[in-house]
């Protein structure tokens, strides 16, 4: 399926593209609850405070990505919470964790940092809930009732985030707790 916008036609994504993700998160409060274990490292990231905007944390979070992935699309998925935009409201959904609804589209890095306005975690930035490269080298998750990020990918990445003090990041080992320091469960 395809849908329209801005001019172009973008592909749908179905179950058979987040098969790899789906089924294969644990249950509780390690990173593994949003991204599976399949990763070489994790982190957790989140806008650190109210003096960085959450357009500059979240551009820093995509061009730490970028520049640790080769050219190619990106899968981007928002969460259908009946509240918040879902960028192709038409589009079918996809069920990931404990069956919630997304729409999941191919596009890229410009797209998941401009096509939906108003995060649901934080009212502000444009960040999809769940995204990754075709080759699924990372995976970028937020949960639904987390204030927090999960990031998946190879070691290289996880160090560069670690790095930028925009992207705030903290190593997490997979069966390790992923609330990051000074922040609290909802």
């Amino acid at each position: 399926m395809w849908a329209s916008r801005d001019g172009r036609n973008w592909r749908i994504g179905t179950a058979a593209d987040v098969d790899w993700i789906a089924g294969h998160t644990t249950d509780g409060v390690s990173i593994t609850t949003a991204i599976p274990p399949v990763f070489d490292a994790y982190a957790t990231t989140y806008q650190a405070d109210d003096t960085t905007t959450a357009a500059a944390y979240e551009r820093a979070l995509v061009d730490d990505l970028i520049s640790h992935t080769a050219r190619q699309p990106w899968w981007l998925a928002y969460l259908d919470t009946g509240a918040h935009d879902v960028v192709f409201p038409l589009a079918p959904r996809v069920s990931l964790y404990w069956n919630w609804p997304y729409v999941l589209v191919e596009a890229g890095p410009e797209q998941a940092l401009g096509w939906r306005t108003g995060h649901m975690r934080h009212g502000l930035g444009s960040l999809p809930d769940l995204f990754f490269p075709a080759d699924r080298s990372w995976l970028v998750s937020a949960l639904w009732d987390d204030t927090w990020t999960c990031v998946g990918g190879p070691d290289p990445l996880i160090g560069s985030l670690q790095r930028n003090p925009l992207a705030n990041a903290r190593r997490v080992e997979p069966d390790q707790d992923a609330l990051p320091p000074g922040l609290t469960r909802e």
